[in-house]
C-alpha cells in the first residue's frame, strides 16, 4: 500500500491504496473535486457534505446512465430526479441549519 495525498474542494486528503491503483484514485479524486467545487461555485447547496451528497449522487446518476446504455433513463430523466432529491434533501437539512 501506499500514500496518497489529494486535495478536494481545498482540503487536503493522505489516502491508501495499491501502487497500481494510484492513477485511478487522482483521476477519482480529481473529478470530484471538480464536480463538488462546481455545486459549491453555484451558490445553490451549502456545506461540505450536502456538496459531497449532491457531487455523489450526480456522479452515480451519470455512471447508471452509461451502465444501462440505450434502454436505460436519458440524462434528463436522471437530472430530474437528481433535482428532486436536492429538494427533499434541502427540505430535510433546513431544520438543522437554524439549530447553528
Amino acid at each position: 500500500m501506499i500514500h496518497v495525498d489529494v486535495t478536494i474542494m481545498g482540503q487536503p486528503y493522505k489516502l491508501a491504496c495499491k501502487a497500481e491503483e494510484e492513477r485511478a484514485l487522482r483521476e477519482a479524486a480529481n473529478l470530484l473535486d471538480k464536480k463538488m467545487s462546481a455545486i459549491r461555485d453555484a451558490g445553490k447547496v451549502k456545506g461540505n457534505d450536502r456538496i459531497a451528497v449532491m457531487a455523489a449522487l450526480g456522479m452515480a446518476g451519470e455512471f447508471l446512465a452509461a451502465k444501462s446504455g440505450n434502454g436505460g433513463p436519458s440524462m434528463l430523466d436522471v437530472q430530474e430526479k437528481l433535482d428532486a432529491m436536492q429538494k427533499v434533501l434541502d427540505n430535510a437539512l433546513a431544520p438543522q441549519e437554524n439549530l447553528f
